[in-house]
């Protein structure tokens, strides 16, 4: 592990540092349509495949519609294929992230959340990724730009792995992440190749052998095809962990896919992820001056579920506050993925309070001291119960 220590990083968006991952994956395939936040991404790109950096075909589309048409495509013919979007562009696709899944598909496509219209929004929240959750795509939140990076490496392993055969998404915070530089360790493509080579799609379009790939069928085999994707997606939990240890082993740097922080003594915790997990980061010893003993469960891995590693950090805390930047319109809590923490406390018989937070909508600020008095929440939920959602910060 010595070698790894004279690394020096560089200083990268989270949005350039997905394009170098790209490059050095050698994506044989980009299909790229601008939108704010994520153009930057495949800006970047364009610049290696101009400057003879990355040997790809860079498909200028109309549409984020036709820029995930067009890397589905590439990816049953047996490309490694590429694209990234945020937004309305994500529901512009929607039709084609289930085709992605269904036709198992290995494509790989970095978000830059941002919130959905309308009204017209270009500011940062997660309503976008949340509003794709049920498409059937293996779905990563980052905290950091490194992270970022190593994230869609480790997406090409998980995706292309024949038992899994899944389409990735590595999703990050618009704005606050996507143009904001940090330290990033980039590896080069000999050794990102190494850790990550191209697989031959077992069932790649080719001329020479025909097949018929996306046809009609009869309810018989539909619902069978169906439950293939859900057995592939219990399948990509064991195989997202191995990839992120062997990850650690080549690299220096893994994740989890679920992260506690500052749990050890802690009797409530903060459910977050990408950059309000970074934040919580920095101010929770704040908090914990101030009395609140409270911890981080930052989600890294969203779908599929980590329910076991779940069940074992919060087995043993009197409140779980979940902090949701999306609304799940009339559901019992709220915020979309408290309403799946309360399925997953009432299945597990878990015995914590949950508090449902909604907050960050359109990217309304949260200062320093918002963040404190979530944590203040959290540590007060251990012997009061709240209302089903706290809309925090919005003015009724």
């Amino acid at each position: 592990m010595e070698e790894l220590k004279t690394r020096r990083p560089i200083p990268l968006s989270t949005n350039y540092a997905i394009a170098y991952a790209a490059r050095d994956l050698d994506v044989d395939v980009v299909s790229a349509y601008p939108i704010t936040p994520q153009t930057t991404v495949v800006e970047k790109v364009s610049e290696f495949v101009a400057n003879g950096e990355l040997d790809a075909a860079f498909i200028h589309v109309e549409s984020e519609h036709s820029a995930l048409s067009a890397a589905i495509a590439a990816a049953l013919t047996g490309a490694r294929a590429f694209t990234a979007t945020a937004s309305q562009g994500l529901a512009l696709m929607h039709e084609m992230l289930h085709i992605a899944s269904g036709l198992r598909a290995p494509v790989v496509m970095s978000v830059a959340m941002r919130s959905l219209s309308a009204p017209i929004s270009i500011w940062n929240d997660q309503s976008d990724i949340f509003n794709a959750r049920d498409a059937g795509w293996v779905i990563m939140f980052v905290h950091t730009a490194q992270e970022a990076y190593d994230t869609v490496i480790q997406a090409y392993r998980i995706a292309e792995d024949p038992s899994v055969l899944l389409p990735v998404m590595v999703a990050y915070d618009g704005y606050v992440m996507s143009h904001t530089t940090e330290p990033v360790v980039v590896e080069g493509r000999e050794s990102v190749m190494k850790f990550a080579p191209k697989r031959q799609y077992p069932y790649r379009l080719d001329p020479d052998r025909p097949v018929t790939i996306g046809a009609i069928v009869p309810p018989e085999y539909y619902y069978e095809i169906k439950y293939q994707q859900v057995k592939a997606m219990e399948g990509a939990l064991p195989k997202v962990d191995e990839v992120d240890r062997e990850f650690g082993k080549a690299f220096g740097r893994s994740y989890g896919v679920m992260e506690c922080y500052m749990c050890e003594g802690a009797e409530a915790l903060i459910m977050a992820n990408a950059s309000y997990a970074a934040t919580l980061k920095s101010l929770l010893p704040d908090a914990w001056k101030q009395g609140y003993k409270v911890g981080l469960l930052r989600l890294r891995l969203y779908r599929p579920f980590p329910l076991r590693q779940f069940v074992e950090y919060t087995s043993n805390v009197k409140s779980l506050l979940v902090v949701d930047r999306s609304i799940s319109y009339g559901a019992p809590y709220q915020g979309p993925l408290a309403n799946e923490i309360a399925g997953a406390k009432l299945k597990e018989d878990l015995g914590f309070n949950l508090i449902s937070v909604v907050a960050g909508i359109g990217q309304r600020t949260m200062e320093n001291e918002d963040f404190i008095a979530l944590a203040r929440l959290a540590w007060e939920g251990r012997t009061r119960k709240f209302p089903e959602t706290v809309f925090y910060g919005v003015r009724e």
